[in-house]
């Protein structure tokens, strides 16, 4: 007899189905979280609905969207923002999820990867040569430079032959440098119907197999080409998945960010001289001089009203830019010409640029640096004072955009992420993402959103204590003090090794990499620079007796779980830098808006970085050990709260000898 007071369960949604096929198929085991975002994804696919999702390390979240993404009715795209994470899915995640579901009814199985050009080798470039300064073809450059050449363009003609995809990532070790002399930017290139090899071309193949692909992986500087820009990239999609969204907004401003120095219109001009008959290439490169002399008296730094001087000499640079471009042969299919594509290309940059910066928009923040000489000298650059506007109009506004990420809920709270990108925290939806109505105010310009946190498999209570050392006075403008360098020395000393040191700066890494490696000579202690990052990583992780040190792109891009990483070391709240001319100016502009420019900006931008290196702790269930904050601001500050309840929630203490003990447990003694 059935008990009538059992509870009723509903059978598993379809997505819940495949999802528990392809696991099982894996060899994993189910996640209650995994489970939870995957519904929560195909609910948001199918009500159009905007979502973001906060998924802990360890909850298998790329799964939890690929499933949905192969389920859905129409073309999906997912962005990724670094090239590792775009790796693991097109190389791991997907080829095995594909293998696993293939066959079943319903399930589309075909996925492709779209990079922007330049990611892709060129033929025409390889095989007519590189124009040189002046757009004259060059076959190989002098010197050791041309054998490295040779190798790569070896390597490119195998891929041609093969069928091969061209991609970068793909290539024979190679700097920046050697990779332009095989490479075409956008704008430099032909066109397919124009080039003599565009029917091999790699990045034209690339876009085929996009446009007959169910999932389309790109990155977040494409999306916002495609999306924000309005130059067609991606075939033609209606949903996106935004992973690794903490990062989104930084790569769409760097992907509207504008950059111009007088070595630019300079070499503009040169390769104007070959296909201009009149004074307009002079006319440039006297611009350049121009632009040279006020530059000269300019003051690095954020420049809140243009002086008259650099002024004039970008409205110069900017219409002689025009006068060049008028004055260049018009391109025609019977005579495609790299050198003059280059040349033209390369002015039509310059031009876009000044144009810009001459405007001196309210919308913008422009901005000198001090760059080397040997690399260019000074650069004015330029870049959008906020994304959100943007974003919301030309990508919210026309997409259903699912953003995930590890972290999201900046002091415990979407609210803050969402509005970044365009969200209003009026629009959230309350209540669970699968199968509830939106109940929003309603209007033509509201965009229903909701919000989710799924969690994470690991027990961060048990596996993990938050050190604060309240008793180190605040961190100083003169870097590391003895009181620090003292901390940092005993608990490396505690965790005989295994610490990963996170630092502000490089001056930092490097003055504390040098008094542990005084102190305790028994250990190695690595400093980032003193080898490439996958190498450092690699001894890091072969001998857990083993330090490794360094500044920001380790904060995010390192993978160590085990007894590897026991103490993670952070040397101070990782605030913008308060002459940073971007973020001072958006702190200014929220302040003017009635806002608090502070909390809004700073302490954000700090939130997230902390929440991103706390993440380098906790890998795995077995993973234990200590984050040590080594600035006492987190305990004592009144904004120390906010940015506690932006990291994993592991169990806190303030007590120096409570940490050193543990430590030394974890290490054995």
């Amino acid at each position: 007899m059935p008990d009538d007071d059992a509870p009723v369960t509903s059978p598993p949604s379809r997505v819940a189905r495949v999802l528990a096929e392809a696991v099982a198929a894996l060899g994993g085991e189910e996640r209650p979280g995994q489970i939870q975002m995957a519904e929560a994804v195909a609910a948001a696919f199918k009500d159009g609905e905007h979502l973001l999702v906060q998924a802990g390390t360890g909850t298998g979240k790329s799964l939890a969207y690929l499933v949905p993404s192969l389920l859905h009715h129409r073309r999906v795209v997912v962005a990724t923002a670094t090239l590792a994470l775009q790796h693991q899915l097109v190389e791991r995640d997907l080829p095995r999820l594909v293998e696993a579901l293939e066959g079943q009814p319903g399930v589309a199985t075909s996925y492709a990867v779209l990079k922007g050009r330049s990611n892709y080798a060129c033929l025409h470039r390889i095989r007519e040569g590189v124009p040189d300064e002046q757009g004259v073809l060059v076959d190989v450059p002098e010197g050791s430079m041309g054998k490295q050449v040779l190798e790569l363009r070896k390597w490119a003609e195998d891929e041609a032959r093969d069928k091969g995809t061209g991609e970068r990532d793909g290539a024979p070790r190679h700097t920046d440098r050697l990779w332009r002399q095989v490479s075409v930017s956008a704008r430099e290139c032909l066109g397919k119907a124009r080039c003599a090899f565009g029917e091999e071309c790699f990045a034209e193949r690339a876009k085929e197999r996009a446009a007959e692909a169910q999932l389309v992986i790109t990155n977040h500087s494409l999306l916002a080409i495609d999306a924000i820009e309005g130059i067609p990239m991606i075939p033609e999609y209606d949903v996106v998945v935004v992973d690794e969204a903490h990062e989104v907004t930084a790569r769409i401003t760097q992907a509207a960010t504008d950059e111009l120095s007088v070595s630019d219109v300079e070499r503009a001009a040169r390769r104007a001289q070959r296909y201009v008959e009149d004074t307009q290439a002079d006319d440039l490169d006297d611009a350049a001089g121009a632009l040279e002399g006020a530059i000269a008296t300019t003051a690095t730094g954020r420049i809140d009203s243009v002086p008259p001087d650099l002024g004039d000499a970008l409205v110069l640079v900017r219409d002689a830019a025009r006068a060049c471009l008028g004055a260049m042969p018009k391109e025609g299919d019977a005579d495609a010409d790299a050198g003059r594509s280059q040349a033209r290309a390369g002015i039509q940059e310059v031009f876009d640029h000044a144009e810009r910066m001459a405007a001196s928009l309210k919308t913008d923040v422009l901005w000198l640096n001090d760059r080397e000489r040997a690399r260019g000298g000074p650069q004015l650059c330029v870049a959008p004072l906020q994304v959100w506007g943007q974003m919301r109009d030309r990508l919210l506004t026309d997409k259903t955009v699912v953003f995930t990420s590890a972290t999201l809920m900046l002091g415990g709270d979407f609210a803050t992420v969402a509005s970044s990108v365009g969200l209003k925290p009026i629009e959230r939806v309350a209540g669970d993402p699968v199968g509830e109505p939106a109940t929003v105010p309603a209007g033509e310009d509201v965009l229903p959103w909701r919000g989710i946190d799924v969690g994470s498999p690991f027990d961060y209570d048990r596996q993990a204590i938050l050190y604060v050392a309240r008793h180190l006075p605040p961190p100083g403008r003169d870097g590391l003090g003895k009181a620090q360098l003292d901390e940092i020395v005993e608990l490396v000393d505690a965790a005989e090794g295994r610490t990963l040191g996170l630092f502000s700066s490089r001056r930092a890494a490097e003055a504390a990499a040098e008094e542990v490696r005084t102190r305790l000579p028994h250990l190695t202690t690595l400093a980032q620079g003193e080898a490439q990052l996958p190498e450092l990583a690699k001894q890091f992780v072969d001998d857990p007796h083993t330090n490794l040190f360094g500044t920001l792109s380790l904060w995010q891009g390192l993978d160590v779980p085990g007894d590897t990483c026991q103490l993670v070391i952070i040397d101070r709240i990782p605030f913008p830098r308060p002459d940073d001319p971007l973020m001072s100016a958006r702190q200014r502009a929220a302040d003017q808006a009635g806002g608090n420019g502070f909390m809004q900006v700073a302490a954000t931008h700090a939130a997230l970085l902390l929440a991103q290196g706390s993440g380098r702790l906790i890998r795995t269930t077995a993973d234990k050990g200590v984050v040590a904050v080594l600035d006492p601001r987190l305990a004592t500050a009144r904004y120390g709260g906010f940015l506690k309840a932006s990291l994993p929630p592991m169990w806190t203490t303030t007590d120096p000898a409570v940490v050193r003990k543990a430590l030394a447990r974890l290490a054995g003694n």
